[in-house]
């Protein structure tokens, strides 16, 4: 029988806790102090799985016939802003791959990322796999951000993340001034999360901590649908609101009447029962998808030049 020691079986529930559906997700309220996981907690929840190997060669947008990791380019010599993407919890999908083409057609160099199939892991989405949680996302995305900067074609200046649900947690995560420092990250230039969950994380003998940071010191948007119970805008707007007075660089915007996943077009009409016992109905948005698209390259588009 496998035994651990009693820091290492602690280490293991906190990393246990690191998904969207092993959370215990409480709303915020705003006189209270969001918490932040210790910094060698942190460090060590991105132990458990190996380093991934990003795309070398760049391609043409064209190129992404279907989701799959990829160094995506626009034409020319750059240099370029660049954008890292990192997917929802059941990995890579068509709607991930629609977002990375549109950020290259508006003239970013795109490297979209798989922290899940080459861990051989399908979902996180009742609970880590083979060492990929949210910190472990959070690595990805800094060593991802790393991996650009060796390209003449990319602006180091302007690297920005875009994360979508589990993806967008791990946005929150990098967004956090004191997690960059402790991953050894350097910090993006902005982040986007879309539709997050900003839950607090509890487990025995573990700390509690909040996904939402009050540090968060470059600017930050998240969006999210008013209608999403799988990570519910209503636990995240007052969290938001406390980071915002405690001067972090967050501003965001909740669709009326829209649910989870809302640019999944691939899921419309399909239903499942969440780790929290919810049952969820995902419903694709035009609209939503149209008016995110518009506010998330607003956002890219207005952050200054260095």
């Amino acid at each position: 029988m496998w035994t651990c020691s009693r820091r290492l079986c602690q280490l293991v529930v906190i990393t246990a806790a690191l998904s969207t559906a092993s959370v215990s997700a409480l709303h915020a309220e705003p006189e209270q102090p969001l918490r932040a996981l210790p910094p060698d907690a942190a460090i060590r929840a991105t132990t458990f799985a190996a380093d991934l190997v990003f795309p070398e060669r760049a391609e043409a947008v064209e190129a992404l016939a279907s989701p799959r990791a990829a160094l995506l380019k626009p034409s020319g010599d750059g240099p370029f802003p660049a954008l890292v993407m990192v997917h929802q919890c059941a990995g890579l999908n068509p709607a991930v791959a629609h977002w990375a083409r549109e950020g290259v057609r508006r003239g970013y160099v795109v490297l979209l990322i798989d922290s899940l199939k080459p861990r051989d892991v399908q979902t996180v989405c009742y609970g880590p796999r083979a060492g990929v949680n949210l910190f472990r996302g959070a690595k990805d995305a800094f060593q991802a951000a790393a991996h650009l900067r060796n390209y003449p074609f990319v602006d180091p200046s302007r690297i920005s993340f875009v994360g979508y649900s589990w993806g967008a947690m791990v946005g929150l995560i990098v967004a956090s001034a004191r997690y960059t420092d402790a991953l050894g990250g350097r910090p993006f230039a902005s982040i986007t999360s879309f539709y997050p969950g900003c839950f607090r994380v509890s487990r025995p003998n573990a700390p509690v901590f909040d996904l939402v940071s009050d540090d968060m010191k470059q600017p930050v948007l998240v969006l999210m649908g008013d209608a999403d119970n799988e990570t519910p805008a209503a636990e995240c707007v007052g969290k938001l609101q406390h980071a915002k007075s405690s001067g972090s660089l967050v501003d965001w915007h909740v669709y009326p009447d829209t649910g989870h996943c809302w640019d999944c077009q691939q899921l419309d009409g399909r239903t499942k029962t969440d780790m929290r016992g919810n049952q969820i109905s995902y419903r694709f948005s035009a609209a939503a998808t149209h008016d995110s698209s518009k506010r998330l390259f607003a956002f890219l588009g207005a952050l200054p030049a260095k």
